[in-house]
């Protein structure tokens, strides 16, 4: 979508939004009062009910039953008939769960690469090639049992004479890592681990275990080893308690620093940036604005031969198609349908559905159900083809758009993207966030002006001003493109000031 494509009424500053001309609804850019005319689609409507901002009027009679459009998309179908004027949403507006029609790609399609010179950032050029856009020491826990000796570990650190090119010392407790079948949800748990452990961001990392549990320490590090460069294992059995811990954990953090101390940023090309693409707290305006222009930003990002990574699972759902007519080849497309009928049966052990994912602030903000917020959310991964489709947490190395199993839970999603080994992460709201990750610098991009100004302490980006008639999408992508070049050379974010540090790895299996 492009700004070009909509139509606004003439009843007011963007009154009222039409996405596509096979559209039959609009979304209201204020508040709409009924009496009220709107001229838009070379077609007088009169407001019959109040709209909120974000939400959907209908610009023509629908009948019961038929289908309603957004995006040039079905999102449902209308659950009585509904007049030309009215609101709608979850009160007339169903959700049916079918699958759209496929488009498979019929030959092997790759990205454009940029004919100008690619753009460069100053990073931390790491031995296997890979650039951090920071530089922190990593101490995380093996499990539970290790989560409070972590926490303090890092503490420690907390307000500590640091040397200048080292970023702080993360701590990662979580309270994972026993009562674990042992199978795939062990192997993604030490997946998971293992990708902030060794990851461009981290200069150097310790990790703690009690010694006993399912995710053991041994895991992590060669047979009969406790320490190599970049990793120190410990076991608080084998220390002797968590005070002799703490000691040995604090001594081996000291000797990573001194070595990540001598580490310097350098410059590096575009084409080392991995980018997370989320998007949290959506609202109506978010496929409008934030999404689209992430979406152009990605594409900038491709395009210098670097690596943009969609996610969010349910959050694609219905409108997996479009990402299937732009698969890299048939397998891919196959790959991404398959993660998401795996995803839906997961949902199905648990009795849910993946309209279950639209949480209260999404349908208060104009997004009636899943579909509708699947098509607004795919924009952020832009316009290039799908390279790759990859599990939770799985190493990135493919460059170009890829896709990354997660689940649409903020705080799972952003450390699968981190894990898998994103060195930046943008992340778009509608209703407002505050959420970051302790190694990864998260920019967040406002949808509306509204929540720009209200969580301002929050917010890096004011995406809002495209709705406003202040910017187009063209021009807020790119700004969101060179923003994430001084994020990725050390300019701080929102988030990072704030010390927002979530850490939530993703638990599939029974507790035991």
């Amino acid at each position: 979508m492009r700004l070009t494509e909509i139509e606004t009424s003439t009843g007011g500053a963007r009154a009222a939004i039409r996405l596509h001309p096979a559209d039959n609804v609009g979304i209201a850019g204020m508040a709409l009062s009924p009496g009220n005319g709107i001229q838009g689609a070379g077609a007088a409507v009169t407001l019959r009910s109040w709209v909120p901002a974000g939400h959907k009027v209908a610009l023509e009679d629908i009948p019961a039953g038929a289908p309603v459009r957004r995006y040039g998309d079905v999102i449902g179908v209308a659950r009585t008939a509904i007049r030309a004027g009215e609101h709608v949403h979850t009160h007339n507006l169903e959700h049916r769960d079918t699958a759209p029609l496929y488009e498979f790609p019929d030959s092997e399609v790759t990205p454009q690469q940029a004919q100008s010179r690619v753009p460069q950032f100053e990073g931390y050029v790491r031995p296997d090639g890979r650039v951090g856009t920071r530089n922190y020491i990593a101490v995380a826990a093996a499990s539970n049992c290790a989560a409070e000796v972590v926490r303090h570990i890092a503490e420690q650190f907390e307000g500590a004479d640091l040397p200048p090119n080292v970023d702080g010392v993360a701590g990662f407790p979580h309270g994972e890592g026993c009562g674990h079948a042992i199978g795939p949800d062990t192997l993604q748990l030490r997946r998971t681990i293992s990708g902030l452990l060794d990851h461009p961001n981290v200069g150097g990392a310790v990790i703690v275990g009690l010694g006993c549990e399912v995710n053991l320490v041994s895991e992590y590090l060669p047979p009969g080893v406790r320490e190599t460069e970049q990793l120190t294992g410990l076991t608080i059995q084998e220390c002797g308690g968590s005070i002799r811990t703490l000691e040995a954990a604090a001594a081996a953090v000291r000797r990573h620093i001194e070595r990540a101390a001598a580490m310097r940023r350098a410059p590096a090309p575009v084409s080392r940036l991995v980018l997370g693409l989320n998007c949290g707290g959506s609202d109506s305006f978010s496929g409008i604005s934030a999404n689209p222009a992430l979406g152009i930003c990605s594409d900038l990002l491709v395009q210098c031969g670097g690596t943009a990574v969609l996610a969010e699972t349910p959050e694609i759902f219905g409108a997996e198609h479009l990402l299937v007519r732009r698969a890299r080849n048939r397998g891919v497309a196959e790959a991404l349908l398959a993660t998401i009928e795996s995803y839906r049966e997961y949902l199905r052990r648990f009795g849910a559905s993946f309209d279950d994912n639209p949480a209260p602030g999404n349908k208060e903000g104009g997004l009636t159900n899943i579909v509708e917020k699947s098509l607004g959310a795919v924009a952020k991964g832009g316009s290039t083809p799908l390279m790759q489709v990859l599990d939770y947490a799985a190493r990135i190395r493919t460059p170009g758009l890829v896709f990354m199993n997660t689940p649409g839970y903020d705080p799972v999603s952003l450390t699968g993207l981190a894990s898998g080994g994103a060195n930046l992460i943008a992340f778009t709201t509608g209703r407002g966030s505050a959420i970051g990750f302790p190694t990864v610098p998260v920019l967040k991009i406002a949808a509306n002006t509204h929540v720009f100004h209200a969580m301002r302490d929050n917010m890096d980006i004011n995406a809002g001003r495209i709705l406003d008639g202040e910017s187009t999408l063209e021009d807020s992508g790119r700004e969101i493109f060179e923003r994430l070049l001084r994020v990725a050379s050390g300019e701080r974010t929102a988030a990072e000031r704030l010390e927002h540090r979530e850490f939530v790895p993703w638990r599939i299996g029974p507790v035991l």
